[in-house]
């Protein structure tokens, strides 16, 4: 008989001996939401008062990692419990939607289980009773979702709200006699960050804190960072900042000019014209970035919270998980950067905040590492489901218990792969500690070693300098255990697989 079959069979009985007092599942996710935009982690930028709600009423993680920041990838790991290297998917290929996720577990286990929103897995989803997704990126208003049967045009919308009226209906028309696995997905806070007017006025006129490091030098630091093309100074297009084109452009011409990367901006200030260059130029961008990424967070929070209104008022609240995370964090111009990719702090953490009144204690917090192949294992397990063995990660019910194993994980294995692609973010590998990090650019041969306890803001390179020879062979035999441990013996590898979609629908959709 077939793994899946087999994992399966295990499934159905489990479900049987465990009764009909599962938990429901939500696992709301949204996509580039960085860890320091929101108010539970600290956020000087922006308030999230909903967000802070599971906090508050439940658990926030401090230490939450993905195994490869960047979308596709993530997902995939996210669903199969796998890092890159196993589930198939290190770029952004099509996910075989015949491999097992924790979506057709959970469904073969009696849950009802819905997918809402965005997907980006290039197949169609498989393991759910009611899906309807965006097609690829997906479109910020106006947008078209699609279903197993056709797709749908939400004119005059904004995806945030329709995503979330979509998700609320779900819960609504659920079948009462069923435990429920809702995956609940926004396409925002990704690029080009577009708001809705009522938030986009909210921080039209504020003026953020640069980050400390916004004006990083890159000294010590690898060639890889140096040759990255997501620098807010050097790489934010025209379309990005919002600028609008010329008069009397054709629309091959206005594309061509949106896509541009000004070196000089003329603005209008107090009556009267104003170019911006250099220094100057560099924080008038940085800041129309982050009022628009930040007024889309403001959108996603006002609407988790509108969920939480409707859940709560179904009677759902006590035996219902909510999570919600991000598929990676994002630079907001930390390091001068936006996007993610790299290893570093802002690029490698999420948010995570979890609710669950008949398990988690309200107000807790806790710092035990925990990684996005984690995330399908915890579902799982809280369903009473049997964790397959071939998924690498490991269920986190213990640490929301407040009951972390004595022999829980002190170290995580990182992996990016997609070399050079939309960024020229070089392929490379690392391991992260409680204490200290070590980066390999493996093309350049270049390594890159953080101190995160008295260097949280990776800017000090210690690798090869003296008196650090130890910490480097330590944290390379470490990075070699777990690669070994996790059977990614292919270090070197370049090829990638192609690029494609299947399914009747995603067929339509492109990547």
């Amino acid at each position: 008989m077939r793994p899946l079959c087999l994992a399966l069979a295990a499934v159905l009985c489990a479900a049987a001996a465990e009764g009909a007092d599962r938990p429901n599942i939500v696992f709301i996710m949204s996509d580039d939401h960085a860890a320091q935009a929101v108010g539970a982690y600290g956020s000087r930028l922006n308030e999230t008062p909903n967000l802070d709600r599971l906090a508050r009423e439940g658990l926030a993680m401090d230490d939450v990692f993905v195994t490869n920041s960047i979308c596709t990838p993530s997902r995939a790991a996210m669903l199969t419990g796998q890092y890159s290297h196993r589930n198939g998917v290190p770029v952004f290929n099509r996910f075989d939607s015949s491999r097992q996720t924790v979506a057709r577990l959970l469904q073969a286990a009696g849950y009802h289980t819905g997918m809402i929103g965005k997907w980006h897995l290039g197949s169609d989803p498989a393991g759910f009773d009611h899906w309807e997704i965006l097609p690829g990126q997906g479109a910020y208003v106006d947008p078209i979702l699609y279903t197993a049967t056709g797709e749908r045009r939400y004119g005059g919308r904004y995806t945030t709200d329709v995503i979330t009226d979509l998700a609320i209906d779900f819960i609504r028309s659920r079948p009462p006699d069923k435990p429920f696995f809702l995956m609940y997905h926004h396409k925002a806070p990704h690029r080009p960050w577009v708001p809705d007017e009522a938030h986009r006025r909210m921080f039209a006129d504020r003026w953020l804190s640069e980050p400390t490091t916004f004006w990083d030098t890159y000294a010590t630091r690898s060639q890889a960072l140096r040759q990255n093309r997501q620098r807010v100074a050097d790489d934010m297009r025209r379309n990005d900042l919002k600028l609008t084109p010329p008069e009397g452009l054709s629309e091959e011409e206005r594309r061509a000019w949106l896509v541009v990367t000004p070196d000089e901006v003329t603005l209008t200030r107090d009556g009267r014209e104003v170019t911006l260059r250099g220094e100057e130029l560099a924080r008038w961008k940085l800041q129309r970035y982050l009022q628009d990424y930040l007024a889309t967070v403001q959108s996603i929070d006002d609407n988790v919270g509108r969920f939480l209104d409707a859940l709560d008022a179904a009677g759902l609240r006590d035996n219902t998980i909510v999570v919600y995370t991000s598929d990676q964090g994002f630079f907001l111009g930390e390091h001068g950067l936006y996007d993610k990719r790299f290893m570093y702090e802002e690029s490698l953490r999420v948010p995570f905040l979890v609710r669950w009144p008949a398990v988690i204690k309200p107000g807790t917090r806790t710092d035990a590492m925990a990684l996005n192949v984690d995330f399908a294992p915890t579902f799982l397990e809280a369903a009473g489901v049997p964790v397959p063995a071939d998924m690498q990660g490991r269920s986190l019910l213990p640490v929301w218990r407040g009951q972390t194993p004595a022999d829980w994980r002190t170290s995580m294995y990182y992996r990016y792969y997609h070399d050079p692609g939309d960024h020229n973010t070089a392929q490379h590998y690392g391991v992260r500690t409680r204490t200290h990090k070590l980066i390999h650019y493996w093309k350049s041969d270049e390594w890159e070693l953080f101190d995160l306890v008295h260097d949280p803001h990776e800017l000090h390179n210690l690798y090869g300098q003296p008196g650090h020879e130890r910490l480097a062979d330590e944290l390379k035999a470490e990075l070699r255990r777990l690669k070994s441990e996790l059977g990614d013996e292919d270090q070197f590898a370049e090829e990638q697989p192609p690029n494609g979609v299947d399914g009747p629908v995603a067929k339509l959709r492109g990547r």
